[in-house]
């Protein structure tokens, strides 16, 4: 049983967090060399296709409706 609801977006956004992580520390550790304004399209990059992923992920939800089996107030956690 899942303990909370998985939300894609997120997903994305912590990748590409880690991915401009990895790049510096490659940096910081002497593998390659990377210019200090790399990291910005990743992550701007990485941001706009999570917002996207979440727009999507929530139209996908809101046409399938309430799962079955899931209390009549449990739809979003929001009020609404």
């Amino acid at each position: 049983m899942l303990r909370h609801e998985f939300r894609p977006g997120r997903l994305v956004a912590g990748a590409a967090f880690t991915l401009a992580g990895v790049t510096y520390a490659g940096d910081a550790g002497g593998l390659w060399e990377t210019p200090w304004f790399a990291v910005i399209p990743m992550v701007v990059g990485g941001l706009c296709l999570a917002g996207a992923t979440g727009v999507l992920t929530r139209a996908i939800r809101r046409r399938r409706g309430p799962r079955r089996g899931a209390p009549a107030g449990a739809g979003g956690g929001r009020a609404a």
